[in-house]
């Protein structure tokens, strides 16, 4: 199990306070999903790398994501890509004000998203099985994802589900540059609104979170 005061102290380095709860929940859903993984394969995980790579980094955007959306009555995010459930689950435990819908493709990694849901009590949180191509939904204040596209494909599979005065959310490693040149010729109506470099604790690798508007 990964000790919470490492947990705690990583969070607090991001500007994230997370209750005794907050912790549980985070410790048992990295233990759920690293014991799915051995069977189901459902993502590229380290076990030693959970902290940093996986928790703490989906972490890093919540002081971003409450900014976004403190002004919306049950703000809705969209994870589009889902897979294992980041950054989506943690960002609804840390913030469980957040309406979170969580999107994925391939059933067995839904069959893991509707598990994690039940056992760590995360009402505000829904799983769906579907393509985002064919996914119809009331619309979404923040949309985002964390390597599931390029921007242009990102932002052109999701513009029907953003909601008006709504933003995409873009996780990266290193700058993708060509991305933002091509988003910008691409004949979409949109902007980069913002760039924030990502500092996440015990990561020695380059993160960007990358927040795009409807122009």
């Amino acid at each position: 199990m990964i000790p919470a005061r490492e947990l705690a102290d990583g969070a607090a380095e991001l500007g994230v306070a997370l209750d005794p709860q907050q912790l549980d929940r985070l410790q048992r859903y990295a233990e759920l999903l690293l014991r799915w993984n051995r069977v189901h394969n459902l993502t590229a995980i380290e076990p030693e790398q959970m902290l940093s790579h996986h928790l703490l980094d989906s972490l890093s955007i919540v002081p971003v994501v409450a900014a976004r959306t403190e002004s919306r009555d049950l703000p809705r995010v969209l994870d589009v890509g889902a897979g294992g459930g980041l950054p989506g689950i943690p960002l609804a435990i840390a913030r469980p004000e957040l309406q979170v819908t969580l999107l994925d493709k391939t059933q067995k990694k839904v069959a893991f998203l509707r598990q994690a849901k039940l056992e760590l009590k995360l009402p505000s949180v829904e799983a769906v099985h579907a393509r985002v191509e064919n996914f119809r939904a009331p619309p979404f204040h923040l949309i985002l994802a964390r390597a599931f596209a390029s921007l242009h494909e990102f932002v052109r599979l999701t513009t029907p589900l953003l909601a008006d005065g709504g933003c995409w959310c873009a996780m990266k490693g290193a700058l993708p540059r060509d991305e933002i040149e091509q988003l910008g010729g691409a004949g979409l109506a949109v902007r980069i609104a913002e760039i924030v470099k990502l500092r996440v604790p015990r990561l020695d690798a380059e993160r960007h979170l990358i927040l795009i508007e409807p122009r």
